[in-house]
């Protein structure tokens, strides 16, 4: 378990910073320090450790966004918090790890891809329960729709065709994104609200 947790860490970390194709496994038994042989007695091939690579974190985004629910004192500032963690992920993702993953890793980033929109669309839907029954939402929105638009609207940032990375980072476009969602759902109060929490942060 020491050394998967370790090699997930390290081929994580040239992913990022090299792209995932440059990267080959002997530069990461290198990094380890580790032969082959150990390396594939955790992983059947490079396309496999990718899918690890991508769950791991998966994983890791659960556990703390379910942290941020708990610890968040209201639907607004759940959001705010939400959206500084994914951010705070965005500005970490190279434009060429998203470009690698579509190209050379299609089925494995539509499987995560698919896993991610419905955790993500679960955690608006509460979300959104959430902030109506605190009166900071409007009362007229359906949530189910809203979840799913809201989705359906943060799979856009990473269309190459109409926001290429070149001249738009992710975490820009995803800032824009949460303040126009939340200037949608927001009721009068939660409007103030909302000022108030970003002046705060």
């Amino acid at each position: 378990m020491e050394i998967a947790g370790r090699l997930i860490e390290v081929a994580r970390s040239l992913f990022m910073r090299y792209g995932i194709r440059s990267v080959t496994m002997e530069d990461i038994t290198r990094e380890m320090g580790v032969s082959k042989k150990t390396l594939y007695q955790v992983v059947d091939n490079k396309e496999d450790l990718v899918h690890q690579v991508l769950a791991h974190k998966l994983d890791e985004d659960v556990v703390a966004l379910k942290q941020i629910q708990v610890e968040a004192i209201d639907a607004i500032d759940e959001m705010l918090r939400v959206t500084r963690y994914i951010l705070a992920t965005l500005r970490d993702l190279s434009p060429a790890v998203v470009f690698d993953l579509n190209k050379y890793y299609g089925s494995i980033w539509k499987k995560v891809e698919g896993v991610h929109k419905q955790q993500t669309y679960l955690l608006i839907r509460d979300n959104l329960k959430r902030g109506i029954s605190q009166g900071l939402y409007r009362e007229n929105i359906n949530p189910d729709i809203i979840a799913r638009l809201y989705v359906a609207k943060s799979s856009l940032i990473v269309d190459e065709g109409l926001f290429p990375s070149a001249e738009y980072h992710p975490a820009t476009l995803f800032e824009e994104t949460i303040l126009y969602h939340m200037h949608g759902v927001a009721s009068s109060r939660g409007l103030i609200l909302l000022e108030k929490h970003l002046y705060e942060k």
